[in-house]
């Protein structure tokens, strides 16, 4: 049967098992919208009001559901403007195919209206980026990116389509057994030997948990193998979850804003069993400091991640699911008590900000968010304070609940990723935990919230201030603060409100509970500003260069 490339592109998507689908409409994609109009039927197309903000909530859907997130874009500006949340997808190895339209294959390398080379602009921040010349190529082009987007550690494609080609038409399907082979690394089971053996011989182990486990899935299989062998976890900002933290061999998060006792379980134990992680600046602080008394056990599923920041002293490439159950069937069971006793002790050292002058305690703010929206909510941020006393007090307990920007720390992730959430997860409560400097780069989205009638809730932290470089400048720049203090005459709710989403300033916690029980009953969106004072920092913290040991609890 003759289809044209709109009709190609959009009957892959469904057989994909695509629903949903986030983007922004513009000249070179009219013929794809053309089409798309036509099957409303297949598709809930999400159009937001800009492309950071469309290619952010399909990165927000992919990682809430584990499904592919699909993006459209026109070209030229339209393009560019998704680079940012393709590079943050690209970091969190979440799974996204953006389609942008081009220029028509006859216009192409003539400085045309709103050409630019966006497949070659995106090649070091995507896993596949490619322009379609030929209409005979399409087919096998969209199942081949479809295919690596989603294999392997997953991560952003890009597809560029001229416009032409969304109307030319070829016969469909060409190529329907086709099967983009994808290379699974084998696993080395003399090495998984070795593994076990030498956790066998640990007297202070510890698993350091990170985001691989939350793309693998492999979050049944850890908490198997850490309860049966009682060794505690540390996790990273994006593994949060997949352990439950309410668990006792829970130490919460690790690195720089991670708890006492879980930096100094790594620094002192005897064997780091990593399983998913990278071992990020962010984690690890200074290299030469890092766990010096102890070996290192390396399981991922991504080669180049072996010996690159810290050197392994066995590396295990494959599925970590497979390995974590050779793991529960050779390594012996043992009791650990002085072990966890010795890391109980580190607790005490912990020091939890206390709130200075006006303004709500963020420990208070997160907790009662936890109290009455936990267990099975989504929780979505920004990037800054806020990010981190989320990481710290709120008990996760589910490996897709948290969802925040980790690698390219991005501001302005956050409202564009909890309507992706919510889109995806229509039956689970979502929540936005966001900063005033981070709302104020995103909240145009406020309208798509309002335009598609998105019952999520917004809790904005409001303390006029660039929170996080502000209390860097405090204790690294002699307390010079430049260009970190913001407005304090703008009214967040009544912004909100000019959409039509009701908005609240909570003056206590108890205020604050009154209006998330009143949300939960609701229906509907809602906004609630907390102000926070602006003296008010993130500790723990480890100062730049050094170990993570060495860190500040005031």
């Amino acid at each position: 049967m003759l289809k044209n490339g709109a009709q190609i592109l959009l009957d892959l998507l469904y057989e994909s098992g695509i629903d949903t689908i986030f983007g922004y409409p513009g000249g070179a994609v009219i013929p794809l919208y053309h089409e798309l109009g036509a099957q409303y039927d297949r598709f809930t197309h999400i159009r937001t009001s800009h492309e950071q903000g469309a290619v952010h909530a399909a990165d927000g859907y992919a990682r809430s559901t584990g499904k592919l997130g699909v993006c459209f874009a026109t070209s030229g500006p339209g393009v560019t403007n998704t680079v940012t949340g393709i590079a943050t997808a690209y970091l969190d190895s979440s799974p996204l195919l953006v389609i942008s339209g081009q220029v028509p294959t006859a216009l192409l390398g003539k400085d045309s209206f709103q050409e630019i080379d966006i497949t070659g602009m995106c090649m070091s921040i995507t896993k596949y980026s490619v322009l379609v010349r030929k209409i005979e190529d399409l087919e096998k082009i969209i199942r081949k990116a479809i295919k690596i987007a989603t294999s392997g550690r997953p991560g952003p494609v890009l597809i560029d389509i001229p416009k032409d080609l969304f109307i030319k038409e070829v016969e469909f399907p060409r190529y329907p057994d086709y099967e983009y082979e994808m290379s699974q690394p084998k696993i080395d089971l003399e090495k998984v030997q070795y593994a076990c053996a030498l956790i066998n011989q640990s007297e202070r182990p510890i698993v350091y948990a990170g985001g691989g486990i939350r793309i693998a899935e492999a979050h049944e299989g850890l908490r198997r193998f850490c309860v049966d062998k009682e060794i505690p976890v540390v996790n990273t900002l994006m593994s949060l979850g997949t352990f439950p933290r309410t668990h006792e061999l829970s130490l919460g998060m690790v690195g720089m804003h991670g708890y006492p006792e879980a930096n100094m379980a790594i620094t002192k134990s005897d064997l780091i069993i990593a399983i998913g992680a990278r071992f990020s600046d962010r984690v690890i602080g200074n290299p030469k400091d890092f766990a010096e008394h102890a070996k290192v056990i390396h399981v991922d599923f991504d080669l180049t991640e072996f010996s690159k920041n810290i050197d392994a002293d066995v590396d295990i490439c494959g599925d970590l699911n497979v390995i974590l159950e050779h793991f529960n069937q050779n390594v012996e069971e043992r009791h650990r008590g002085p072990w966890l006793k010795e890391i109980k002790v580190y607790c005490v050292e912990q020091q939890i900000s206390e709130t200075m002058g006006e303004g709500l305690p963020p420990k208070d703010v997160i907790e009662t968010v936890h109290e009455s929206l936990g267990g099975t909510s989504i929780i979505a941020t920004d990037v800054g304070q806020h990010q981190m006393w989320t990481a710290q007090y709120f008990k996760f307990q589910n490996q897709r609940q948290f969802i925040t920007s980790g690698g390219l720390g991005t501001m302005g992730f956050g409202l564009g990723a909890a309507i992706g959430a919510k889109m995806g997860n229509p039956d689970k409560h979502v929540v936005l935990i966001t900063g005033d400097g981070s709302f104020r780069m995103n909240n145009n989205e406020l309208a798509t919230v309002m335009d598609y009638n998105i019952p999520m809730l917004i809790i904005l932290f409001n303390n006029s201030v660039l929170g996080m470089v502000r209390q860097w400048q405090k204790l690294f720049q002699a307390g010079r603060y430049a260009e970190t203090t913001l407005s304090t005459h703008m009214d967040y709710c009544k912004l909100a409100s000019a959409y039509g989403i009701e908005s609240i300033k909570a003056r206590s916690i108890f205020e604050l509970k009154q209006s998330v029980e009143r949300f939960k009953k609701s229906g509907k969106a809602m906004f609630i500003e907390c102000k926070i004072n602006k003296n008010e920092d993130v500790y723990p913290i480890v100062p730049p260069g050094k170990s993570i040991d060495q860190y500040l609890t005031r």
